[in-house]
């Protein structure tokens, strides 16, 4: 027993690893852990009984956690711009903007998943939405197997590090910091990403053509009646917008100036950014709705048909995100006005209807009730954990680790990487994190950067085998017989599982470089936000004496217990009166006042009555 008390915190994570082995649901593994432990400790006598007192306070906190009110608006937003059929416009769009070049399908689909990562922030309804749609049109125009089962399982993974992101939202939430500072920070690393991701189909489309072929011209739809493409007019469209996203950029002040009517010197990098993205969005917009009232005749088919796709989405992300951002909303706010503005426009497209929007409340209701049952549990075994110092356990555990900062970073990330093939982010980031989070702080690392570093790293856990949750996504949704193309009726042979994970691979791959280039350059997460406010207390105290003494021991020159009228300045009491009767009380000095030594003391003497006459 002697033992079992000595080692006690790593005894229970121990246990709690053989919960989960079992098979047992993390959440029950959690809160039965938590509870057997918690009072297996009280008999040993590791912490007092007192501690189990305290769980009900704790649970009635995770009620009363209005971050996490976040979660089910962003799903509940992706989920219903996702069955309103805003996916497979995206993807029929962007798929004949860049279907002409090879790899372009596959460029759509990288494209389309981040624009889907970053409406629905939900891994599930990316991938499955993209299998459904993109798959059969891959196979149809002869895309590699593993590949095009790659691309759709690494673009929907992007949900997981593009805002508005449920696992940053968590992991603000468990590190203690801004949901908003979080989306700052991961905003660069989620389109760089994205980017790598590009420029691989393209090292494809150049070295192995095959793999990636171009569409045929029979399938390109959105056509001029003299055949041509009508790019001109959607690369002028797309000019003139980032003309007018520019000048707001830089005359951003100006504008302040003109609307507070008062000079404006210097405005945030975010506001400038978000400003001039939604006013180049909205510029478009406006072009493609008067040459539509008009008739006009002056944009392509193809133009106006991506202008009236793309352009909600985009106004939506950037008005969502950029009300974050700026602190004009609260993360739960910006959800809550993203999910009715994807209500408005689901209706307006008329692709919505109760049938649809019951289903999406349902999914929204059951990804919301499983994170708080993770939670629940989450919280209970945190709170045994703590009383018998487990966080000292797991401080003394990898603080020791060679290479200091560095060391600790790949040894987390290698940890994080394998135990991301038995559990999924959720579950991460309410075992792991917490007790990862204050190691990291107090060895100075930024926690932004450690969030988003993390966030990254468990993009993988829905993608390397065997367990990867994409892969399983888009096994459900992937043809596993023969069938017949209704397009070209060729019979198109099935997806296997193998090649499923064959085209995982190199994505995960490519997260893996994309985490050790944010360990080497952590500027890439930190140069988004905002300088800390670095606050010198010692200064401030010496400031704050400094007027003391200046105001001649008291907090100012008004002090009402100063030097008394009648008197030199510092008397201690008037003269004496010339009928030889008993003098007055005396007044109390300046040395009795505040200022003094003895506050209480002074007060209590200015009260004490003078000693009658004899």
């Amino acid at each position: 027993m002697e033992f079992i008390a000595t080692n006690f915190a790593p005894i229970m994570f121990a246990g709690l690893i053989c919960f989960l082995l079992l098979g047992f649901p993390v959440a029950f593994s959690l809160g039965a852990a938590g509870l057997a432990f918690g009072f297996l400790g009280i008999e040993l006598g590791v912490f007092p009984s007192s501690v189990m007192a305290w769980l009900p306070q704790r649970l009635i906190g995770i009620m009363a956690n209005d971050t996490l009110l976040a979660v089910p608006f962003f799903t509940l937003m992706g989920l219903i711009l996702e069955r309103s059929g805003m996916a497979e416009d995206l993807l029929d769009t962007v798929g004949q903007v860049f279907g002409p070049i090879r790899g372009g399908l596959a460029l759509a689909v990288i494209f389309v998943g981040a624009l889907l990562a970053a409406t629905t922030g939900v891994v599930a309804a990316s991938v499955i939405s993209m299998g459904l749609i993109s798959l059969p049109i891959m196979l149809r125009y002869g895309y590699d197997r593993p590949l095009s089962a790659g691309v759709i399982a690494a673009s929907g993974t992007l949900a997981q590090i593009i805002p508005p992101s449920l696992v940053l939202i968590l992991m603000a939430d468990q590190l203690g910091k801004s949901v908003g500072d979080m989306y700052k920070g991961a905003f660069i690393p989620g389109f760089m990403l994205m980017g790598l991701y590009v420029v691989w189909v393209m090292f494809l489309a150049v070295f192995k053509p095959k793999l990636v072929p171009a569409l045929p011209p029979e399938a390109r739809i959105y056509r001029e009646a003299n055949g041509n493409g009508g790019y001109t007019s959607l690369v002028v469209v797309l000019g003139l917008s980032t003309i007018v996203a520019i000048f707001l950029a830089n005359h951003m002040a100006d504008l302040h100036t003109w609307w507070q009517g008062k000079e404006v010197l210097d405005v945030a990098t975010d506001e400038k950014i978000v400003s001039a993205m939604c006013g180049g969005t909205f510029m478009a917009f406006v072009i493609a709705s008067l040459n539509r009232v008009f008739k006009l005749g002056l944009l392509s088919k193809l133009a106006e048909r991506v202008t009236f796709v793309l352009i909600p989405p985009l106004l939506l992300i950037f008005l969502v995100l950029g009300t974050i951002f700026l602190g004009i909303a609260t993360p739960t706010e910006g959800g809550a006005m993203g999910a009715m503005a994807a209500l408005i426009m689901g209706f307006a497209r008329g692709r919505l209807n109760m049938t649809l929007l019951k289903q999406a409340l349902a999914s929204t209701t059951k990804l919301a009730s499983f994170v708080m049952f993770i939670m629940i549990g989450a919280t209970t075994f945190s709170l045994v954990f703590q009383a018998a110092d487990g966080p000292k356990w797991v401080e003394h555990l990898l603080t020791g680790l060679p290479g200091g900062q560095v060391g600790f970073l790949i040894v987390v990330n290698v940890m994080i990487f394998f135990l991301a093939f038995f559990l999924d982010y959720f579950e991460l980031s309410f075992i792991v994190v917490p007790l990862l989070g204050p190691v990291a702080e107090k060895m100075g690392i930024d926690l932004i950067w450690f969030g988003v570093l993390l966030a990254v790293n468990m993009q993988t856990s829905f993608m390397h085998p065997p367990f990867g949750f994409a892969l399983f996504f888009l096994r459900s949704v992937a043809p596993d017989k023969q069938y017949v193309d209704k397009v070209t009726h060729k019979v198109i042979e099935p997806v296997t599982t193998m090649q499923i994970y064959k085209g995982a691979i190199p994505f995960v791959l490519i997260q893996l470089v994309m985490v050790g280039v944010l360990i080497a350059f952590p500027g890439i997460v930190t140069g988004a936000l905002d300088k800390p406010v670095v606050v010198d207390m010692q200064k401030v105290g010496d400031q704050m004496q400094e007027q003391l003494n200046d105001a001649g021991g008291g907090y100012g020159s008004d002090n009402p217990f100063g030097a008394p009228e009648g008197g030199e300045e510092g008397s201690a009491s008037p003269d004496a009166p010339k009928d030889g009767s008993q003098p007055a009380p005396v007044a109390p000095s300046a040395d009795t006042g505040y200022g003094s030594d003895d506050p209480a003391k002074a007060l209590q003497d200015s009260l004490t009555p003078a000693p009658a006459a004899k």
